[in-house]
């Protein structure tokens, strides 16, 4: 889907990451395309086409400031698919880029990220503009051509003047992409 008013891109939520040492946002990633990539490890569209195109957009783009990210949105199978299972796939499968497990909640099969961009199933990818809207959006495997061209693109575009988050003074302010600013008793004064 690709749209002529772009929607902005809504945050990931995810339980627990591998392949980066820190956790990732959408927010602190503004000012860099992001090709957001779903899959399952048991799901065989992902193993067979997806994987295996998410490698070699690793390869291709390795020396830009694209961010590859790999969402792991069980939706099926929860057992059989645990971070563990997850662990010994990415090293078996040597995916480089950042994983996260989606985030489960609320009692539904559907992970909230995959609910958040309204994904139909896996595999599905994602392609975020430097100033964070939705660029395309995809359900299935594209051909290797369109998905570098529409990468390019991305990387070709101006990098937008980025305006600095607020910063709180104190800890656990800022939550679901927001920052709430302290309340000042100076001012009753």
């Amino acid at each position: 889907m690709s749209n002529h008013k772009a929607a902005h891109a809504p945050e990931l939520a995810v339980s627990e990451w591998f392949n980066t040492a820190t956790p990732l946002t959408l927010a602190a990633l503004r000012g860099r395309p992001v090709f957001l990539h779903t899959f399952q490890v048991l799901c065989p569209g992902c193993v067979a086409e997806a994987i295996p195109q998410v490698k070699r957009i690793e390869r291709v783009f390795a020396n830009t400031d694209l961010q590859i990210i790999g969402i792991h949105t069980v939706f099926e199978h929860h057992a059989a698919m645990s971070p563990v299972t997850l662990q010994a796939f990415l090293h078996e499968y040597r995916l480089k880029s950042p994983v996260g497990v989606d985030l489960a909640e609320d009692g539904s099969d559907i992970p909230l990220t995959m609910r958040r961009f309204g994904l139909r199933g896996t595999p599905s990818s994602v392609l975020i503009g430097r100033d964070g809207s939705i660029l395309h959006h995809a359900f299935g495997v594209e051909d290797d051509i369109a998905v570098g061209a529409r990468i390019a693109m991305a990387l070709s575009a101006r990098v937008p003047e980025i305006e600095p988050a607020p910063v709180s003074e104190q800890d656990g302010a800022c939550a679901d992409g927001k920052c709430e600013a302290p309340s000042s008793s100076k001012d009753a004064a």
